[in-house]
């Protein structure tokens, strides 16, 4: 069966624009026209978007969509790759983990300074933050 921009903008929750920016940067392929110019787009892309929605919901880039894609389009060796693809992006997320507590511990550290008097003219976070500079 054969959608049409819109019917797969709705099936997918997103908006036209959206569908023709993972058109343009390759994410879904180019779907042929019907006679009268409009996009038919085929079953599997609305799984494709879908795939494409959960990742960046878990925080995946475009570019790493489109390896990962790139990786599941491939015949040989897909499990390989995906599984090199998927211990570097563990190791990415753990990196930014132990960043995001440094920055939860500097915020914390930097709350305790704060004075009862919240009104004082002199902020005494802005003070320590300037002086890391």
């Amino acid at each position: 069966m054969n959608y049409r921009a819109g019917e797969i903008a709705k099936a997918c929750l997103i908006n036209k624009e959206t569908l023709r920016y993972y058109e343009r940067v390759g994410l879904i392929p180019e779907p042929p026209r019907s006679k009268s110019g409009y996009r038919l787009y085929q079953e599997s892309t609305i799984q494709r978007i879908q795939f494409i929605k959960k990742l960046q919901g878990l925080d995946f880039s475009i570019k790493e969509i489109d390896k990962m894609l790139g990786i599941i389009d491939k015949d040989n060796l897909k499990c390989r790759d995906m599984y090199e693809f998927t211990s570097q992006k563990i190791s990415d997320i753990e990196q930014k983990m132990k960043e995001l507590m440094k920055a939860k511990s500097l915020l914390e550290e930097l709350k305790q300074r704060c004075p009862d008097e919240k009104e004082m003219f002199e902020c005494p976070i802005v003070d320590s933050l300037l002086e890391e500079v």
